[in-house]
């Protein structure tokens, strides 16, 4: 614990002598930090070794330290600064999140170059940190890797260059494939899986499709004009879905009012406190599957005020619950008894 504190604080050091535009003296590092000035010059004795370009210019006798902006050859090429480059070589630990994914070769080879403009000792002290940072992504969708970087690649070499593609689509929700010909318009990552939105001419209308689920998919000669987009994919959902929004209140108990407070799951989202300690929430979202497991996911804590129809459907779905459950009930009660029983003999 104590090596991982000392890491944090050297990149912090890093981070606020860098962001010190008239330097920054060792008093004040130190003070900042709660800790000796003599340990804030191990600091910056340890990055110095470590290659990070430290120097200090005296002003009015006092040492302000400052970083150099453009040390490297190789970093000047790139464009970026010296810690705009460390974070994101310290972020790779959020994009290996996505692991498996179809970019994931690309951005290895993108890391790799910028890996190669960063002098080996910053390397190994950067290599350090990532063990500070981890990112757990959602479970990814069981894919064959190869066919789908070939898909990913024609559907984005369609949409670049807003040609129509025909496609075969096995769907989840109708258990049945069929042959689409749609306009490619964009592509998204979310919930652990790609997702093509497109215009379907034989609808009218935009709509979503699972990348995993599509069999076989070809570009065709036939353009098409490029259609507006919202600026965020799937932005009136709270999972993956495309639909018209509708206004949403939930009433949480006491014992999650927290938990649901402290996180924002919707940019639309209005919490009003309760005088039992509970809250109620308010959404514009589309009512949507992800919607529904969301508030199920709470269990009895949770409760749908409005609309209407969503407090049917979630009813329903906990009447459905109940009647499995008790189905197995007797099954269940005959197991507990024959292990009391066991317990009793032994």
């Amino acid at each position: 614990m104590a090596r991982n504190n000392e890491l944090v604080r050297q990149w912090e050091i890093l981070r606020e002598i860098d962001g010190a535009r008239n330097g920054i003296s060792i008093a004040k590092l130190a003070a900042a930090r709660g800790v000796h000035t003599r340990t804030i010059r191990r600091d910056i004795d340890a990055l110095g070794r470590a290659g990070f370009p430290l120097y200090d210019d005296k002003t009015n006798g006092t040492s302000m330290w400052r970083l150099r902006a453009k040390p490297f050859h190789r970093l000047e090429e790139t464009g970026l600064g010296l810690m705009e480059l460390c974070a994101l070589y310290f972020s790779r630990a959020l994009v290996e999140s996505l692991a498996g994914a179809p970019l994931h070769d690309d951005l290895q080879r993108a890391f790799g170059k910028l890996e190669r403009a960063l002098p080996p000792g910053c390397r190994t002290f950067l290599d350090r940190l990532p063990v500070l940072m981890k990112a757990k992504g959602a479970g990814r969708k069981k894919r064959d890797e190869k066919k789908l970087q070939d898909v990913v690649s024609r559907v984005l070499d369609a949409s670049l260059r807003h040609r129509r593609v025909t496609m075969r689509y096995a769907s989840a929700s109708s258990a049945r494939t069929k042959d689409y010909t749609v306009e490619s318009l964009r592509l998204a990552y979310a919930l652990g899986g790609l997702y093509l939105q497109a215009f379907v001419p034989e609808y009218g209308e935009i709509r979503t499709f699972s990348v995993e689920r599509i069999r076989t998919l070809g570009v065709l000669d036939e353009q098409f004009k490029p259609r507006p987009m919202p600026v965020e994919a799937f932005a009136d959902s709270l999972g993956v879905f495309s639909g018209t929004p509708a206004d949403v209140a939930i009433e949480f108990d006491a014992e999650v009012a927290e938990c649901v407070r402290e996180r924002e799951w919707h940019s639309s989202q209005q919490i009003i406190d309760g005088t039992d300690g509970s809250i109620l929430v308010r959404l514009r979202v589309c009512i949507d599957q992800p919607l529904r497991q969301w508030i199920l996911g709470f269990g009895a804590a949770a409760r749908v005020v409005s609309p209407s129809t969503l407090v049917a459907d979630i009813h329903d779905c906990a009447d459905r619950m109940r009647a499995r459950y008790a189905a197995r009930a007797p099954m269940l009660r005959m197991g507990a008894s024959s292990l009391t029983g066991v317990r009793r003999q032994a």
